[in-house]
């Protein structure tokens, strides 16, 4: 494997993002806008679907936002009505033909689809589709819904996607666009995020507040879970065609995957990760001279650490936010190289001191064994490592791109043993009850660390050795 590759798969990634606004005539410009502002939820592919009120119009591809709309990409898609998606596949391979928004010609007129999530019985819909005659596209599980609104048999819009989406189970933030419509709906565990706002007289949706605040917008409420939102020309309605569940957000979005300047349900990102933070120093104390953060993700529940404890906070790593997903490695090796690039030490701050350094999580721990032995040459005299959530010891169907649980180091290997694999001086993980307290309340997921699944999913267990690293 090659080395980048290994440290990008020691992350849960970010999944995707979905952004929507009806009622504007430079539709496609601030879908663009909004997109770049979610660029963090998936950097494979992106795509904008618009509509002039008589036909879709599609733009796709690989890479990140910018560099896919040009000013010619975005002259190819009027209307006053758009949605758009960035993408990080947890369901099919990195091509083109995954990209989305997914859009097609039925019976019923055209559709395009973007989708936030991942479909546990997608495989069993799919194959069922097959059997009667459906053609699939692409890899990608979004195309089942575009497969079951095609074959409903319900005379309305709204019914056919309402229909298409009961057969559906798992996590999902969708948005739909026809030439007459934009329709979107949260899953009724409301497991991804999705937010409403407004422009003017426009309407928005975006899986995260701060793509309305760029374009000058407002945020006003989170769609609620098991909502159907549909906004036309003659305004917006909601309504709620499923049964109603107990809301189940994921809680990995307030620890890693949310922008910190995000807010949902009321709460702020930030200070929920300053509040992770606080808790972490009260449950895991160490004699020690400085916390240093894992940038970016680690500096506000590294600052919350610091404040609680006393202990001088300092950005002992500095961050590089130019490093591409692949990269020419020298013929002659460097010392954890790949980390290197994204992650440089400040040995004046670090040399001879005993250091706290704070991360959000440790998934299969190559990288967090490289930063400790990066620190440790830089001159630190001690490593600490202090964790901002509890051990990840299951892996996500639901729409994150995890290890299967055979990869994730906590799973099967008890904190002393995982400090002992990334070399540190200590190792102390936030508790469950810990982290949900610094949440608050609301219902949420927390299966990645708690095993508890709101949807049911076959699991396989082993025991494996620790993974194999370069020292």
């Amino acid at each position: 494997m090659h080395r980048d590759e290994d440290d990008r798969l020691d992350k849960f990634h970010d999944e995707c993002g979905v952004f929507g606004i009806f009622g504007d005539a430079e539709a496609a410009h601030f879908a663009y806008l909004g997109l770049h502002s979610l660029q963090h939820r998936g950097q494979e592919a992106c795509g904008i679907a618009t509509s002039n009120g008589e036909q879709l119009f599609v733009h796709r591809g690989l890479g990140l936002v910018q560099d896919v709309f040009t000013n010619e990409a975005l002259a190819s898609l009027p209307g006053d009505r758009a949605i758009g998606h960035v993408r990080y596949s947890t369901s099919g391979s990195s091509h083109l033909r995954n990209a989305q928004p997914v859009a097609a010609d039925c019976a019923h007129g055209s559709l395009a689809v973007a989708h936030n999530g991942n479909l546990t019985n997608a495989e069993e819909l799919r194959a069922e589709l097959e059997s009667q005659g459906s053609i699939f596209a692409t890899e990608s599980d979004t195309e089942v819904f575009v497969h079951l609104y095609a074959r409903s048999d319900k005379e309305e819009h709204v019914d056919r996607i309402a229909d298409a989406l009961s057969r559906v189970e798992g996590a999902y933030s969708v948005v739909f666009l026809s030439p007459h419509s934009l329709v979107a709906v949260r899953d009724p565990l409301g497991l991804r995020p999705l937010c409403l706002g407004r422009r003017g007289e426009a309407t928005m949706v975006s899986s995260e507040p701060p793509a309305f605040s760029l374009i000058g917008g407002q945020y006003e409420r989170d769609v609620e879970p098991g909502e159907m939102l549909i906004v036309d020309r003659f305004g917006k309605r909601s309504v709620f065609p499923f049964e109603r569940r107990e809301r189940r957000m994921c809680i990995f979005e307030y620890v890693y995957f949310a922008r910190p300047d995000a807010f949902f349900d009321g709460k702020s990102v930030y200070r929920v990760r300053e509040r992770l933070g606080a808790t972490l120093a009260a449950e895991c104390p160490v004699s020690a001279d400085i916390v240093i953060p894992v940038p970016d993700s680690g500096v506000p529940a590294a600052l919350g650490f610091s404040r609680a404890t006393g202990l001088p906070f300092e950005m002992g790593l500095i961050r590089s936010h130019y490093v591409g997903r692949t990269f020419i490695e020298p013929q002659q090796s460097i010392r954890h190289f790949g980390v290197r690039l994204k992650l440089h030490p400040v040995p004046h701050l670090l040399k001879g001191k005993r250091v706290v350094v704070v991360d959000d999580s440790i998934v299969r721990g190559t990288t967090s064994r490289k930063i400790v032995k990066m620190l440790r040459e830089a001159g630190a005299a001690e490593v600490h490592l202090r964790i901002s959530s509890p051990p990840t010891r299951w892996p996500c169907y639901y729409g994150i791109d995890t290890p299967n649980r055979d990869e994730l180091i906590a799973a099967h290997h008890a904190p002393d043993e995982v400090a002992a694999y990334v070399t540190a001086d200590s190792l102390g993980y936030l508790s469950l009850e810990g982290m949900r307290e610094s949440v608050g309340e609301g219902g949420f997921c927390d299966a990645c660390f708690s095993g508890d699944y709101p949807v049911r999913v076959t699991q396989r267990e082993s025991r494996p050795s620790l993974p194999v690293v370069q020292s």
